[in-house]
Parts: structure tokens; C-alpha cells; sequence
């Protein structure tokens, strides 16, 4: 066995230290939100609340979820998110592998018009009345079918599907397959990771979108649990619950005082991004691997 020289080792103690210092840097903003959110806040305006709650409460989650309506819209927003995830990576998948076909006439300008989208839109007025012309408006659909193809992520998928050997395909044809059952019998089982790795990003894409339903949705109960937090923070609603308390709640009433807007966004914040965090553990093998795969091969 070769050792390590004097100079290998050195780069290699400078290299940890530079991906600790990274790593500290990217996971502290985060660690100190949920300290935050789990600390009073009128302590946190003194100061200081860094790596551990210096006055610990849960008064800021409770003001989050005690709007019986989040419930709700954390159930659209999980409902969305499986549905929407779903058909998108099927849709993109079908697009992609279309495109993979020689044989297709007007592939190059379906390919064309399809890149144009990428860098430019229409604008949000032309979208709206489009929308509305759809009769989308006001439907769970509004958040699903204008994102069903990414064109992004069909350009992966088409550029993965052509770098799988072609013999799979002809063989599957010889034994009587068609063109459906060459892709969901052999091309997408074998697309593990790419597949994982966009599904991540579209299920990302539909958890945090709040834009979109408080566009085009005005019925409370569509609304997804990322729509209604954002109203929750510019709608003042701890003085809007504090005025419905009664006398005998005086005592609480008190420590709802210890509530500031910044404890607040911090503990909505904490809502939104844990779920996702929870996901990505399962799905952190293939990341790099399909992107790697869907975007390099030719």
C-alpha cells in the first residue's frame, strides 16, 4: 500500500475543512429558523437565540395551526402534490420518448417550439385569460394541467431514453410489444434515477407553488396549506384570533403576546419545508445520478 504524502495530506485536511465550513454555512440559516420558531418572541427581538431556544415555547405553532382551515390546505397541498407529480413525469415521460423517435415528422419543430417556451411566456395577463377561457378558474385542475410538461425535463428524459441500448427496444418489438409497451415494460423501469430525481423537483415545484392558486383560486377550500400561510403572515391574524378570545382565556391571551411577526414566519416556514425534508432522504441516491445521466449522455 502506497501512503500518503506530507502533501496529499495536507489537501485532504484542507478539503474537509472547506466542506465542514460549506456544510455549517448551508445547515445553520436553517437550524436557527426552527430555534427561532421554537423560541419566545419577544426574547428573540433581545437578541442573541442562535443554536438552542433560549425561552422555549410552541405559542408560534399554535398560532399557525389553530386556523382549522390549514388542515384543509395542508391536505390540497399533499393531494396536489401526489397528483400533480404523478401526471406530470407521465406526460413528460411520453413526450420525451415521442421525441426519441426519428420517425416522427416535425420532431425538430416540435422540439423548436418547445425550447421557445422555455424562454419566453406569454406574460401573467395573456395566462390569466387563457385560463379563464379553459374554464379552469376556481378548479383543483388550475394547479395541475398548465405545469404538466416541463420542457426542461422532458429534454433529460429524451436525452436519458437515447442513451439506452437500442436492442432492448427491437427486441421488445420482435416479441410482439408496441410502442406503450416498450415504454412502460422496458424504458421506464429502467429510468429509476432519472425518474426519482425529476419527480423530486416537480413534487418541490407543486409543495411550495403559492402563486398560482391565490391567482386563479378564490374558493377557500382549494387553497393549499402554502397559499394560506402566506395569508396567514400579511392578513395580521394573531390580532384577528386574540380578539375572539374570550375573558376565561386571559392567561392565554398573555403568552400570545410573546408572539412576533419574525417568530411567526419562522415557525410557517418550518410548516412548509419540513415535509419536503422528510422526503428527500429516500430519494438522495439517484439525485446526482440521474441528473448526471439525463443530462450527459447523448
Amino acid at each position: 500500500m502506497v501512503k500518503d504524502g506530507f502533501g496529499d495530506r495536507v489537501m485532504s485536511f484542507l478539503i474537509h475543512v472547506c466542506l465542514l465550513v460549506l456544510g455549517f454555512v448551508t445547515f445553520y440559516p436553517f437550524w436557527n429558523a426552527a430555534v427561532i420558531s421554537f423560541n419566545s418572541g419577544t426574547d428573540t427581538l433581545l437578541g442573541g437565540v442562535t443554536f438552542w431556544p433560549r425561552d422555549l415555547t410552541v405559542d408560534n405553532y399554535t398560532i399557525v395551526f389553530r386556523d382549522a382551515r390549514l388542515l384543509n390546505g395542508f391536505l390540497i397541498s399533499v393531494i396536489r402534490t401526489l397528483i400533480g407529480t404523478v401526471l406530470a413525469i407521465l406526460a413528460t415521460a411520453i413526450f420525451a420518448y415521442g421525441m426519441t423517435k426519428r420517425e416522427l415528422i416535425g420532431k425538430k419543430l416540435y422540439m423548436i417550439m418547445g425550447i421557445i417556451t422555455m424562454y419566453f411566456g406569454g406574460g401573467l395577463i395573456p395566462s390569466f385569460l387563457l385560463i379563464r377561457e379553459l374554464g379552469l378558474m376556481n378548479t383543483f385542475w388550475v394547479m395541475i394541467i398548465p405545469g404538466l410538461i416541463s420542457v426542461y425535463n422532458m429534454i433529460i428524459f429524451r436525452t436519458f431514453f437515447m442513451g439506452l441500448p437500442n436492442g432492448l427496444e427491437e427486441s421488445a418489438k420482435i416479441d410482439g410489444c408496441t410502442n406503450w409497451g416498450v415504454l412502460f415494460r422496458i424504458v421506464l423501469p429502467l429510468s429509476g434515477p432519472v425518474l426519482a430525481t425529476l419527480s423530486l423537483f416537480t413534487a418541490i415545484y407543486h409543495w411550495n407553488d403559492w402563486f398560482t392558486p391565490s391567482i386563479y383560486i378564490s374558493n377557500l377550500d382549494l387553497l393549499p396549506i402554502q397559499t394560506k400561510l402566506q395569508q396567514i403572515l400579511s392578513s395580521n391574524i394573531m390580532s384577528e384570533q386574540m380578539a375572539q378570545m374570550d375573558s376565561a382565556a386571559k392567561g392565554h391571551m398573555e403568552r400570545m403576546k410573546t408572539i412576533t411577526s419574525k417568530s411567526l414566519s419562522m415557525a410557517t416556514m418550518m410548516v412548509a419545508t419540513v415535509p419536503v425534508i422528510c422526503v428527500y432522504p429516500f430519494v438522495q441516491k439517484y439525485f446526482v445520478k440521474g441528473v448526471l445521466i439525463g443530462s450527459l449522455k447523448e
